[in-house]
């Protein structure tokens, strides 16, 4: 099985969800299992020797019909999953945490015939937690304007995804940028600066 198939079986195991229980207060529709394995995550890393990195997907983002009713649900469950991480983690272990949250892909800028919207090229990246420097927005952002929009549809991919992850890496867990470059995250984008507080 693969890495990431396993970590999920595991944590699975760990928190004995099955998908099916609504027990615990969890808004009706959320995705219990993500929400779950966050509380699950969050057990195992406030362990002594247990993980510094985790990684949970949240599937369903592909919203091309009926967006605003499926990315309440889905942001819900995001919502959800974020607040029982931090309950489990503790103040202490959240004050030292940085979370990524980022699609592979992003949405068209304009709604389509079916009130969702199509694949586009850029998308948002979120980052939250305790160590974050947060409440602004990073980068460059281009605006929803027609003239700014990627061959007038998509949002334009202003900033390159792996330089907000080198700056995290380097920033948040001390690897060096030599290391990033060509070991973790290959290429030559820039970190990110100031993105961790200090």
């Amino acid at each position: 099985a693969e890495p990431m198939s396993l970590a999920r079986q595991n944590l699975d195991v760990i928190s004995g969800q099955n998908g099916q229980s609504n027990k615990g207060g969890f808004k009706r529709g959320i995705d219990l299992g993500f929400v779950k394995a966050l509380q699950a995550l969050g057990r195992l890393m406030r362990n002594q020797g247990g993980p510094d990195i985790g990684m949970v997907p949240l599937n369903g983002w592909d919203t091309h019909s009926n967006q605003v009713g499926r990315m309440a649900r889905l942001l819900g469950g995001l919502d959800q999953g974020l607040s029982a991480l931090k309950v489990e983690l503790g103040a202490p272990l959240w004050a030292k945490t940085c979370i990524v949250i980022c699609s592979e892909f992003g949405r068209t800028a304009a709604q389509n015939g079916t009130n969702g919207t199509d694949h586009g090229t850029g998308g948002l990246m979120i980052l939250a937690g305790g160590a974050v420097a947060g409440g602004q927005i990073y980068g460059e952002w281009p605006g929803l304007k027609t003239s700014a929009l990627f061959e007038g549809r998509d949002l334009a991919p202003a900033n390159d995804v792996t330089g907000v992850l080198k700056g995290v890496l380097r920033d948040h867990l001390g690897i060096a940028r030599q290391t990033l470059d060509a070991r973790i995250v290959p290429g030559k984008a820039r970190p990110f600066d100031g993105l961790i507080k200090t």
